[in-house]
């Protein structure tokens, strides 16, 4: 039976190789979701059919219309910050986490 032996200097090694792997998984997230969703098709056509459609109700002399497009609007405009939001704290964290790895195999070694 082969075992594995570890010393303590292979373990650091192996946490930090650890915590690396995980900041870069966490940066190509955040840049993924800064991509994919602050940009999104879904998002663009939402938007400008709200508006299309608050024109619609300001032609027609509609108050609940455009009331109701103005705060889909506003909600589609919150989701496209919240999700920019997301993206760019899982980029920074990622960033950290790598800068620490980055350090910690510095002091380590």
């Amino acid at each position: 039976m082969n075992t594995l032996n570890l010393d303590i200097f292979d373990l650091k090694l192996l946490m930090v190789i650890g915590l690396f792997l995980l900041g870069a998984i966490t940066l190509l997230i955040g840049i993924l979701l800064l991509v994919t969703r602050s940009a999104g098709k879904e998002v663009r056509t939402l938007a400008a059919q709200t508006a299309q459609l608050a024109k619609k109700g300001i032609a027609e002399d509609v108050a609940g219309l455009v009331g109701n497009a103005s705060n889909l609007l506003s909600a589609t405009n919150d989701l496209v910050r919240t999700s920019a939001g997301i993206g760019v704290f899982l980029t920074i964290l990622g960033f950290l986490l790598m800068t620490a790895a980055t350090w910690l195999v510095l002091k380590i070694s």
